[in-house]
C-alpha cells in the first residue's frame, strides 16, 4: 500500500511565507503602489496568522498584480524573486525531511494555500513532483496564458485543503482511508482540518495555537529550523 507525505510550504518547508514575501518583493521593485500594497499585505498577513483571513478578499488583492502583466514578464520577475528571496531560505533540514520520505518510497506532495504561480518553482527546487495550491485563473493556455486576476475553483485553504486533497487522491486512484499512512507537516492552526485527517499529523515550527493543540493531543512537534 502507498504511504503519502504531505507538506505545507510557508513556515514549514520554508522559514518564511512565500505569499507574503512575493507581495513585499512586488512593492520593492515598484510593480505595485508600494505604500498601499505594503500596508494591505501586512494587514492580510496579520489576519492569516490570527486565523481570521478572508481568503477571497485576500485573493482579489494578491492575484490582481498577476493580471496586469504578461506571463513572460511575471516569469522574469519570479526568477529574480527565487534568486534574491527564496534560494537563501532553502535549508538543508527541510531537504533532509523531504528526502527521508522520498527514499522510503512515499508519495510526496506540497499542499499550500499560496497560489501555484508563486509556489510551483519553489516546490520544484525541493524536487517534489506534486503540488496542490490555490489556482489562479488563466486565459488561454494554462502554461503561457495571462492571468485573469480571479481564482479558479476552490481556494486551497483551511477545509478547502481537505477537499482539494481528496480530489487529487481520487485522481491518483487513492483515498486517505486506502493509504497505508498519511503524514502532514504544517506550522499553522489554519491547517487543523487537514492535520486532523492525517494519520500522522506533525506540528512543524508550529504557531502558538497549533503548538498548544499538538501538546494537548500528543502530536509530535518538529522544530525544523531550530
Amino acid at each position: 500500500m502507498t504511504q503519502i507525505a504531505l507538506f505545507d510550504l510557508d513556515h514549514t518547508l520554508l522559514p518564511i511565507d512565500s505569499d507574503h514575501e512575493w507581495g513585499r518583493f512586488l512593492a520593492k521593485i515598484g510593480v505595485v503602489d508600494s505604500d498601499y500594497y505594503a500596508l494591505q499585505n501586512e494587514r492580510f498577513y496579520a489576519d492569516y496568522k490570527a486565523g481570521r483571513l478572508d481568503i477571497y478578499a485576500f485573493l482579489e488583492f494578491a492575484l490582481k498584480p498577476l493580471s496586469e502583466h504578461s506571463r513572460a514578464q511575471l516569469n522574469e520577475w519570479h526568477l529574480q524573486f527565487m534568486k534574491e528571496v527564496i534560494q537563501p531560505q532553502l535549508k538543508p533540514s527541510a531537504f533532509d525531511l523531504v528526502k527521508r520520505h522520498q527514499d522510503a518510497g512515499d508519495l510526496c506532495c506540497v499542499v499550500t494555500a499560496t497560489n501555484s504561480f508563486v509556489t510551483r518553482p519553489i516546490v520544484a527546487a525541493f524536487q517534489i513532483d506534486h503540488l496542490i495550491a490555490t489556482e489562479p485563473e488563466v486565459i488561454g493556455d494554462p502554461m503561457t496564458g495571462n492571468f485573469s486576476g480571479k481564482v479558479l475553483g476552490l481556494p486551497n485553504f483551511k477545509e478547502g485543503k481537505v477537499t482539494r486533497l481528496e480530489a487529487w487522491l481520487k485522481d491518483q486512484g487513492l483515498s486517505l482511508s486506502a493509504v497505508q499512512g498519511s503524514y502532514f507537516y504544517s506550522d499553522s492552526i489554519n491547517d487543523l482540518p487537514l492535520l486532523e485527517k492525517a494519520s500522522h499529523p506533525v506540528a512543524t515550527n508550529p504557531d502558538a495555537r497549533l503548538r498548544e493543540h499538538a501538546v494537548k493531543n500528543q502530536w509530535p512537534i518538529l522544530e525544523l529550523f531550530a
